[in-house]
């Protein structure tokens, strides 16, 4: 267990204060920027900014799970998650970087709030655990959804990212069903809703 502690103490100090290297190319590479508008270059970045946000999370929350879980394979299966993450927030980050603006400010209180969440749902059993990894999945989805119909439409860079990473979550919702994810029941994905709205709406300006 303390190896455990010691690897999810890692990775937050590498998700909230290194630079993050993807395993694979951004989306966004070789796509011409746009000339963007001071007005559109500041709500694309936003809407960055609360994807990157979410990946912290991601971190935090599969970082948590695979530290609780007794299931060696089940394990592997969340780092891998994780991992494929990691590309989410580095391509996020980059864009950030291009759009000359910056992650949010409270990134180490959104990471501890998501650590603690996986802490708690792992704790319960490991099918209520992908339960919630599906449930988280499918609302990152929705929001990513709406992002690509607000994103300034000859933001090709930022839009190309947002399409993938899209696909990406609804592929992670589909694995953890396939796992044997229990629902989430009704109460606790109303609060989740909740807690998501109040992270994008403060992300999208601080």
């Amino acid at each position: 267990m303390q190896d455990r502690l010691l690897s999810a103490a890692d990775t937050a100090l590498r998700t909230l204060f290194a630079t993050p290297h993807a395993a694979h190319p951004s989306p966004a590479t070789g796509i011409p920027e746009a000339q963007l508008s001071a007005e559109e270059k500041k709500l694309s970045a936003s809407y960055m900014r609360v994807n990157h946000v979410g990946e912290v999370c991601a971190q935090a929350l599969y970082t948590a799970q695979a530290m609780v879980t007794r299931d060696e394979q089940l394990r592997e299966h969340l780092l891998e998650a994780a991992q494929e993450e990691m590309d989410h927030l580095a391509w996020t980050h980059q864009r950030l970087q291009d759009l000359g603006e910056r992650p949010s400010i409270l990134n180490p209180l959104w990471f501890a709030g998501a650590f603690l969440i996986g802490t708690v749902a792992a704790k319960v059993s490991d099918r209520a655990s992908l339960g919630f990894v599906e449930e988280t999945e499918n609302q990152v989805s929705l929001h990513l959804q709406s992002h690509l119909e607000l994103l300034p439409a000859h933001d090709a860079p930022s839009r190309a990212v947002v399409s993938q990473m899209k696909a990406d979550e609804e592929r992670h919702a589909a694995a953890a069903v396939d796992a044997g994810a229990l629902p989430v029941p009704l109460p606790a994905r109303m609060l989740m809703k909740i807690a998501s709205k109040v992270m994008t709406v403060t992300a999208h300006r601080i």
